[in-house]
């Protein structure tokens, strides 16, 4: 974590921490048996799962198959705004505040304006390692986990070994900017059964100061995850989920015109989808999903003060299936619309963030499909109540299409919360939330559900180099015509700094 203000040494939760704390624990007591109330309908196959969108993977309905919206994140995707994405719902590649063990919502982190959580949950105070005009910071990580799933009248748990490789490389230029960030994951099961899930991030982001008031922005980047087996929408039936390629391109500038604020940015995502490996030996091809996906963004911000800027967005965007026609002969691709309308707020360290408002719609080339349309609202608090102590709240909006047959997709929204506080200059508190309704239009075959995850962690700062991490965490999917799915996981581990 990189505190707004340098440390000091406390013992004790000042009153203002453990308000903004309380403030926290007010949207967890939005608790799992509040949100019970909503469900997934079950696929013709009767497996129990639906199609949520394209987050990972998606439904075929009578099929195995039900889409993955493993809105996963987590990888954990982040309390972030985000302007509106090529492909909203999809694991995109990002730098997000809350691990997959902590959370598994990734929210969207991709504003044109760059706007982010200024939570760091790794601290790095390490001098790292000069090589010429850059600085590389590795972390070697090592952690002992337990895992325990239930859905339904069944359970399953596991404990394993989790290895994290991660490291940033920036240089030192007077002019211009080259970071290249890399992080990776691998997980060995010691005991009891369950899958694994490997992840793996790369990019790269070349800042070009063109001029005094212009500033350009390329980047790069790759990024793998396997579909979580107790995702309600994963295959059923399988003894290794799809693994999921996700290859990214953007270009980007951005121009102060005086009260003015200009910025354009051009993304592209290639996904492809492996195959999945089923119980009884055999593979289930999801070639018919791989697509590529593009966009462009523009926004303009007004500067009523340094403090308060206006600003309105629009994109336009299509999405391109490899395949013209799914496994049910649905044609897919589609051209989205959106526009926003917000505020961006800057206060100092002490409070800043972004809230806006708009209007998003998929059109699909399948006439047999609705359009998929709805009001968006997507924002990004931070707040700093005192030194040491910092909150964040967000709410994000996405669109997830579906290839359920007959079924469009689902309108998501995600309500999250964190917390961390330095209990002593060498040790952080952390907490977070979210909440995750997926709603479907009327007369769909797939129904509502909601998605609840809390999560704990300790860092202990043993020295710059060295650091003793724990974590605890639980998420709770709820459905009405099927079974409620329970995960929780506790892990502690160590943490190598350089």
């Amino acid at each position: 974590m990189t505190p707004f203000f340098p440390r000091t040494k406390r013992t004790c939760v000042p009153r203002p921490a453990a308000a903004a704390l309380l403030l926290l624990a007010g949207c967890t007591l939005l608790s799992p048996s509040a949100a019970s109330a909503q469900a997934v309908q079950p696929t013709p196959d009767g497996t129990g799962s639906t199609a949520t969108g394209e987050t990972a993977t998606s439904a075929t309905g009578a099929s195995p198959i039900a889409a993955a919206n493993a809105a996963a994140a987590a990888s954990p995707d982040a309390l972030t705004t985000g302007s509106i994405s090529t492909d909203i719902g999809e694991p995109l590649l990002n730098d997000p505040t809350i691990d997959e063990d902590m959370a598994r919502t990734n929210l969207r982190e991709n504003t044109v304006d760059g706007l982010r959580s200024q939570f760091d949950l790794e601290r790095n105070d390490a001098p790292g390692i000069r090589l010429g005009t850059f600085t590389l910071k590795p972390t070697l990580g090592q952690s002992y986990n337990f895992e325990s799933t239930k859905t339904g009248g069944s359970k399953e748990s596991r404990s394993y070994l989790e290895t994290g490789l991660k490291g940033t490389l920036t240089s030192d230029w007077s002019r211009h900017q080259l970071t290249v960030t890399g992080e990776g994951t691998w997980q060995r099961n010691v005991s009891g059964s369950g899958e694994t899930e490997p992840t793996a991030d790369i990019e790269a982001a070349l800042r070009l100061d063109i001029g005094r008031d212009t500033t350009g922005t390329l980047k790069a980047g790759y990024h793998f995850e396997r579909e979580d087996s107790s995702d309600p929408n994963a295959v059923s039936g399988a003894s290794t989920q799809s693994g999921i390629d996700q290859y990214t391109l953007g270009a980007g500038i951005e121009h102060d015109f005086g009260i003015l604020r200009g910025s354009a940015k051009v993304d592209f995502d290639r996904y492809v989808y492996g195959s999945v490996d089923l119980s009884d030996g055999s593979t289930l091809s999801l070639k018919d999903r791989n697509r590529n996906a593009g966009a462009v963004t523009v926004r303009v911000g007004y500067d009523l003060s340094p403090a308060l800027i206006p600003f309105i967005e629009a994109s336009a965007g299509k999405s391109i299936y490899d395949l013209r026609k799914d496994t049910f002969g649905f044609e897919r691709s589609y051209d989205s619309y959106g526009g926003r309308a917000g505020v961006e707020v800057d206060l100092g360290e002490k409070f800043n963030g972004e809230v806006a408002l708009g209007y998003q719609t998929y059109r699909f080339d399948d006439n047999r499909l609705d359009n998929l349309s709805g009001f968006t609202i997507d924002g990004l608090l931070n707040w700093s109540p005192q030194r040491g102590t910092n909150v964040a709240y967000g709410i994000s909006t996405g669109i997830e299409p579906s290839t359920t047959p007959g079924d469009s997709g689902a309108l998501a929204y995600t309500l999250s919360s964190m917390a961390t506080h330095e209990l002593r200059s060498n040790l952080v508190a952390r907490l977070s939330n979210s909440l995750t309704f997926r709603n479907y239009p009327s007369g769909s075959i797939s129904e509502d559900q909601r998605v609840w995850l809390a999560g704990a962690g300790l860092t202990w700062d043993i020295n710059r180099y060295l650091a003793l991490t724990g974590d605890v965490s639980y998420e709770r999917t709820t459905q009405d015509t099927g079974p409620s799915t329970d995960v929780a996981r506790v892990g502690v581990g160590l943490t190598l700094r350089r």
